[in-house]
């Protein structure tokens, strides 16, 4: 199936001038909203609007824009079905071949502090994603066609994602006491448990160097040695520097003030304030200098 017709509308606009450019290189009218439109005509590129399409505007403070038989219909008919075929044409309905969506950042509002219930809901996107560039690397060398096992693959890892989504709105929901337990507050331990957590980076090894790791994080979790920026561009961290990090952030944080906690195979070498981090880490390291080579935080 060649694709002929696209529909855009994101909230991060990452790449998305360049993937339009590409569609209306190979003759594909796009079809966007609000201010995904807006970007793409400041681009010089040509756009229908869905409100033009719908013959309805968008309503609710953008909150309705494609929610449409004629976009809809577009993107639900089974090519393969004659009855959906008629069903089209009775209604006045083009097929849409393509959808371009990503959602809000959700899991980023959610970690901002002091957020209101109402801002947060706000950043609720029930309109679902689409990957970006190696659709677009697939459409180029397809020449407007995109093979099956492709759109499989996609699909799938669109619906990770989305579940994903789904399960950070719930957990911020309920940390904030909207949803009641599901169980008694007497039972300790709960029936289910579910763990999200996100990539944050490969390791050298991990708990011993025969082993592969990868370091995760939970995307609504509190601030951490996962939250922390790197600033050396030295070599990749193992499973046992995250050991280590994470026991010097302990102890620095049991200190009052500035200051320097030592720590080597997870064992304090030494801590130490001062208001002068240089001091604090001279002062941290005096007894055993020479364990003081771990992590320093």
């Amino acid at each position: 199936m060649k694709i002929q017709r696209a529909l855009l509308s994101v909230a991060d606009k990452t790449g998305l001038v360049e993937l339009a450019r590409a569609l209306a290189a190979a003759g594909v009218e796009v079809l966007s909203t609000g201010g995904t439109a807006q970007a793409l005509r400041d681009a010089g590129l040509r756009v229908t609007d869905v409100s033009a399409e719908t013959g309805h505007p968008e309503i609710l403070g953008g909150r309705l824009k494609t929610l449409h038989p004629k976009i809809h219909g577009g993107i639900l008919a089974r090519r393969s079905l004659p009855r959906d075929l008629s069903d089209l044409e009775a209604h006045g309905i083009r097929p849409i071949d393509l959808v371009v969506v990503n959602l809000y950042e959700f899991e980023a509002a959610a970690s901002r502090e002091g957020i209101s219930l109402e801002a947060l809901i706000e950043e609720i996107d029930i309109g679902g994603v689409a990957l970006g560039a190696r659709f677009l690397d697939a459409f180029l060398r397809g020449k407007g066609e995109i093979q099956r096992e492709l759109r499989a693959e996609l699909a799938v890892l669109a619906f990770e994602r989305t579940a994903a989504y789904d399960r950070a709105i719930a957990a911020a929901l309920s940390s904030r006491g909207l949803v009641p337990p599901s169980r008694p507050s007497t039972e300790e331990l709960p029936e289910r448990l579910e763990i999200e957590s996100e990539r944050v980076a490969l390791l050298r090894y991990g708990e011993n160097p025969h082993q592969r790791g990868a370091f995760y994080r939970d995307p609504l979790g509190a601030p951490g040695v996962a939250s922390a920026r790197v600033l050396s561009e030295g070599k990749a961290l193992s499973y046992n520097n995250i050991l280590d990090l994470d026991a010097a952030l302990g102890v620095a944080r049991d200190l009052e003030g500035p200051g320097v906690a030592v720590v080597k195979h997870a064992g304090p070498c030494g801590a130490a304030e001062d208001q002068d981090l240089a001091r604090a880490l001279e002062a941290a390291w005096e007894g055993d200098p020479l364990s003081a080579f771990g992590s320093v935080l």
